[in-house]
């Protein structure tokens, strides 16, 4: 049988049961992690009034669920609405901002801590 500190049995999270998990909508409540196997941890992520996040030691992937809003990575800054893919490496800093009173991502953590590297020019 599965160990479950690392294996969520669920199949399916809805975005209307993810968002359940979350306790309230203030800063230090806007995230609830709803699914893990391995090394993959699915979180619900749904800022209220600022987003304070700082660079994470893992590599992420966000995909908007709901709202818009404005990815700030490194300098860059880039709109973002319900259906986007976004990336952030381990390490890089990284926030939303402007965003809508019903943004909401779902939060991709996977990979090593540090994050995993990309091959050098010269090996690819």
């Amino acid at each position: 049988m599965p160990d479950p500190a690392v294996f969520s049995p669920e199949r399916k999270v809805s975005l209307a049961a993810a968002i359940a998990r979350l306790t309230s909508r203030s800063v230090d409540n806007a995230s609830a992690e709803v699914f893990r196997h391995g090394m993959l941890q699915v979180r619900i992520y749904a800022p209220h009034g600022r987003d304070p996040q700082a660079p994470h030691s893992r590599d992420e992937v966000y995909v908007v669920a709901r709202g818009r809003g404005v990815f700030v990575h490194g300098t860059r800054q880039m709109p973002v609405d319900a259906g986007d893919l976004l990336f952030a490496a381990a390490g890089e800093i990284h926030r939303f901002e402007a965003f809508s009173t019903d943004f909401a991502v779902w939060v991709f953590f996977y990979g090593p801590e540090g994050g995993e590297r990309s091959p050098s020019p010269a090996a690819r």
